[in-house]
Order: C-alpha cells, then structure tokens, then sequence
C-alpha cells in the first residue's frame, strides 16, 4: 500500500492571503496578548487574559509570544534604518519648532549585571498658558525610541525615528539634554544646527552643589542665596550668575580647598556651556528649557515595567521589550502589530524552507555539472524494435482469422441497441 507523506506545520493558502499569524492563537487574541506583555508583568497575564477573554495560556506562553513580537519589531525597525541609509528617501516635513532630548536610565540584568537603556524622545513644541495667564512653551505629540546599546549604536538605530518625525526638515530643532557628550554627539549627526539647550534643573543642580558645599545644605543661607541665583539663572544674565559663583566665599567653610575644588568645577561646567544656559532669551522665543519630557519617559517607559520588583532580564530581551513600549507610548500600536505579524510570517517561512533543505539536501554540484557524454568508442548499438509475436490461430499477417472474436456475429440485443441508437 502507498501512503501520503506527514503533512507539514505552515500556512494554510486562505490563511497567508488575510496574513494571519501563525499558531493557536487568533489574531486578537495574539494580540492581546503581545499588548498585555508589554504592559504588565509575564506572570500576571494569563489570569487578566481569562477575565476579558475567556482563553488560558500560561505564563511561558505568554513569555515566548510577546518577545518574540518585540524581536520582530526590533528586526522591522533596522530594517527601516538600513532603508533610509541605502535609498536616502525624501524626509517628510517637520513641525516649526520640535523638541529633541535623550538621556540612559539603569535596568537589572540576570547575574546582578546593570546596563544603561538609552532613550530618544522627540516632540512638537507649541504654548499654553500658565496658571498666571502668562505664556510658556508645551511639548507634546510626543514619540519615543529606547535601545539598550552604546551611543555609537544607538545614534545610528534613532534614524528612523528621526526620519519619521521630520526633524531634518523642522523649523527649529531644541536640543534639550544635560551635558553628556555622547549626546550632544547623537545631535551633531541628526540635527547639528539645533539650539543645544542645557536642561534647567540640571544646571540648578550644579548650582546647589557649589551653595551647599560654602553655606552647608539645607541651611538659611543656602536657601537665600540659591533663591536669588535661581531667579537669575532662569530670568538674569548668565554671567550675572558665573560672577556670583566666583564671588562664593569659599575660605569660610569648614574645608576650604575642597570646597573651592567643588566652586571651580560647577564654574568650569557652566563656563563651558555658556550658550546653552541663556534660558531668558530661550524663553522669550518659545523654546522650553527643561527635559522633563525624557526623565518621564525613563520612569513611565523602561524602569515601570523592567526595574520591578525582583525583575532581572537576560540582555537579549531588553530590546524586544523596549520596541514594544515604545511604540505603544508614541501611539503607533496598531501600525506596529501589522508590522510585527508580517515579519513573523517571514521568519516562520524562512524556518521552513531551512527545514525542508535539511530534510532534503540538494547537490548543487550534480546540478551545475553538466552530465558526462560517453565517448564514441564506449557507446552501445542499437538494438532492433522488438517484434510483438501474434497470438497463434488469431492473426495471420496482421489480419484476423475466422475464429478472432472480432469476426463473431453481435448478439440480439447489441443489434437491437445498435438500432434504437440511431434512431
């Protein structure tokens, strides 16, 4: 007997013309799924998936599914970059004054390892109006990438980001970013003529620490004369403020030189800065002056769901995790999950063509090779057409006997038959 060979796993033709996922899922519940993953902890999935839905998986399950959705989306994401590299397309038009800040936030990894995730967020800057009736500059239609990899990486990786909100083609650009190199490096290759803005609470950070290291913290007059340097520092002359530094009376303090060490190293910081700390002048032009909006995002988008408690991550699935939030945050959940099921159905092609090339080896040699000709000498004759015999007392030269069936008279009803078919 002949049996037909084990069906394979795959896709049914209807199921690759609607682009369904592949697996046990439908393609809500995938996704359902991939979203609960991506919000709350793996282990509290299943029992808020059976209360909306009515369907168990367990906890690896749902594990399994949404990084490997998150790998995709990190495969679709290069991709996109290695685009824009290759076929330089026409960026699209930016907003007249967008916001552009990035700053690394520290998550757990397995073994007691930390590592820094970086995370880009860009913004369009428009004005509200304050609690006082006075005008200030808003950032909102925010949009986020988070990788966790070195600076390097990551400012090639935010391309795409980059592409898709316009920013080489804004009116305006405001690099707002406390004073670390590696970005004000990631500005210089995406936007390098951007108002470079150092972040306000950083600066009055450096300022509180020279007043605290003369008056002493928490004390009255730390208090008062950080009062007036912040006024200032936001509303003043910047040199206004360096000339107040300088003046600190640092021979009064318990340690004078190493307090004058902690004075000269916030002067040379904001020295050094000096363009970037005219925040009067920023803020009469509509520009904020604050990064608040990237300090959110290291709480709301990485450390929320991979610093809780006991959560350690095994690097490779940081970056999975990371591309999911960030695309939900930024609001293009429903363009990333289209993007993701379609990546997963190649790779889940790409698995089965691996599969079937084990299982059945092709020699490439025997196909490229041109089959050998035997040489004149080697060849056989030809044999003559076999002569069929005749059945004996039947055929007699190729014509039927008297006795061959076909010389039989038809019967009665072959006759009768025969008539009424052609009548």
């Amino acid at each position: 007997m002949w049996s037909a060979p084990p069906a394979e796993r795959g896709f049914f033709p209807l199921d690759e013309e609607l682009e369904l996922p592949m697996g046990s899922l439908s393609p809500r519940l995938a996704e359902s799924v991939g979203l609960l993953g991506t919000l709350i902890p793996f282990e509290q999935v299943p029992a808020t998936l059976v209360f909306f839905s009515r369907v168990e998986i367990d906890q690896d399950t749902a594990r399994r599914r949404t990084e490997a959705a998150g790998g995709a989306l990190v495969q679709v994401e290069k991709a996109e970059v290695e685009r824009i590299e290759r076929e330089c397309p026409p960026v699209p038009p930016g907003p007249a004054i967008q916001q552009l800040s990035a700053d690394g936030a520290m998550v757990p990894l397995v073994h007691g390892e930390w590592a820094e995730v970086k995370t880009l967020v860009i913004g369009t800057v428009g004005e509200r109006v304050e609690g006082d009736g006075s005008p200030a500059a808003h950032t909102g239609e925010l949009s986020y990438f988070s990788r966790l990899t070195d600076a390097q990486t990551f400012t090639r990786l935010a391309t795409g980001e980059v592409h898709r909100r316009g920013t080489k083609r804004a009116g305006e650009v405001c690099a707002v970013m406390d004073g670390a190199e590696w970005l004000h490096r990631l500005v210089d290759e995406h936007r390098p003529d951007a108002v470079r803005i150092l972040d306000f609470p950083h600066a009055a950070e450096h300022v509180s620490s020279a007043a605290h290291a003369v008056f002493g913290a928490g004390t009255a007059a730390a208090s008062e004369w950080l009062g007036v340097q912040f006024h200032v520092l936001k509303h003043g002359d910047p040199d206004q403020l360096l000339a107040a530094l300088r003046a600190l009376p640092v021979e009064t303090a318990d340690r004078p030189e190493e307090t004058q060490a902690v004075r000269d190293a916030v002067v040379g910081y904001l020295e050094k800065r000096r363009g970037q700390i005219e925040y009067a002048e920023f803020l009469q032009r509509g520009y904020p002056i604050g990064s608040g909006a990237v300090e959110s995002a290291n709480k709301v988008l990485v450390e929320a769901r991979l610093k809780g408690s006991g959560m350690h991550w095994a690097r490779i699935n940081v970056d999975p995790m990371l591309a999911l939030r960030a695309a939900l945050r930024s609001g293009r959940w429903t363009q990333a999950w289209a993007q993701i099921t379609g990546q997963l159905r190649c790779e889940a092609a790409l698995r089965k063509g691996r599969r079937r090339e084990a299982r059945h080896p092709v020699d490439r040699e025997a196909i490229v090779a041109p089959p050998a000709q035997p040489s004149a000498s080697a060849a056989k004759p030809k044999r003559p057409p076999a002569i069929r015999p005749e059945p004996k007392g039947l055929m007699v030269n190729g014509r039927p006997t008297p006795n061959h069936p076909w010389k039989k008279p038809l019967s009665r009803a072959h006759v009768a038959n025969a008539s009424r078919a052609k009548l």
